[in-house]
């Protein structure tokens, strides 16, 4: 079952008086539980989609439904309580506020909810559990190193448990055995704990741990690598 449908989704940007057509005709379903990689060329709407998707961002025309909501419309309060509980961001560089610890980073997001601190901490615990820095929790990010960093940034993105990834370039900071220490995990929770993981990628690499690929190329979705 599709968890993301994009039906004729174009995107279109106001520069003074010049129009830029970022995306075109946009069409693509995602299955729930898939792993897909977004590849193309700098200025190619690579990250401007996963923004549509991740309901950032929304289009000049068409329809985007992801996780049973259509997002067209949507205000930007109803967007906001929407993405909390169905959407995790993973960047390239890792936004953590480094006066807080690991612990503190990772409950961010749930200061938006109704749980109690005791259930923010238990719930923060677990997520740094699953990506093996439990015994990192005290430590702030200047502590850490960029992989570490990344993982903290893992667990803040998975401790809603949400049921999409978005991943603009998770491992562009890092060095390769890092790097492959970061899509490993993403694999881990693509398979094992079953989250639909949409990354956006350069790296042909890292693009062989997602399920398949897709390329875009001036805005449209020109081919699908095997």
């Amino acid at each position: 079952m599709a968890i993301v449908e994009l039906s004729n989704v174009a995107k279109k940007f106001t520069k003074g008086k010049e129009v830029v057509e970022v995306l075109d005709q946009i069409d693509l379903e995602v299955e729930d539980g898939d792993f897909l990689a977004l590849m193309g060329p700098s200025g190619s709407g690579k990250t401007t989609l996963l923004n549509l998707i991740g309901g950032i961002d929304q289009p000049t025309a068409g329809s985007i439904k992801v996780a049973g909501q259509e997002l067209n419309g949507l205000s930007s309060k109803k967007l906001a309580k929407w993405r909390s509980e169905n959407i995790g961001f993973i960047f390239q560089f890792y936004n953590l506020l480094p006066v807080l610890n690991a612990q503190r980073n990772v409950e961010l997001p749930l200061l938006l909810t109704k749980l109690s601190g005791k259930q923010r901490q238990n719930n923060a615990a677990v997520a740094l559990e699953i990506v093996g820095l439990a015994d990192r929790a005290k430590h702030k990010p200047g502590e850490l190193s960029g992989g570490q960093q990344q993982r903290v940034a893992i667990a803040r993105a998975i401790v809603a448990d949400p049921k999409i990834l978005v991943c603009d370039e998770p491992t562009g900071d890092l060095d390769r055995d890092t790097a492959d220490e970061i899509l490993s995990l993403l694999e881990l929770l693509n398979t094992e704990h079953g989250k639909t993981i949409i990354m956006v990628t350069h790296d042909p690499k890292a693009a062989t741990h997602a399920k398949h690929t897709l390329h875009l190329d001036k805005g449209r979705l020109v081919q699908e690598v095997a």
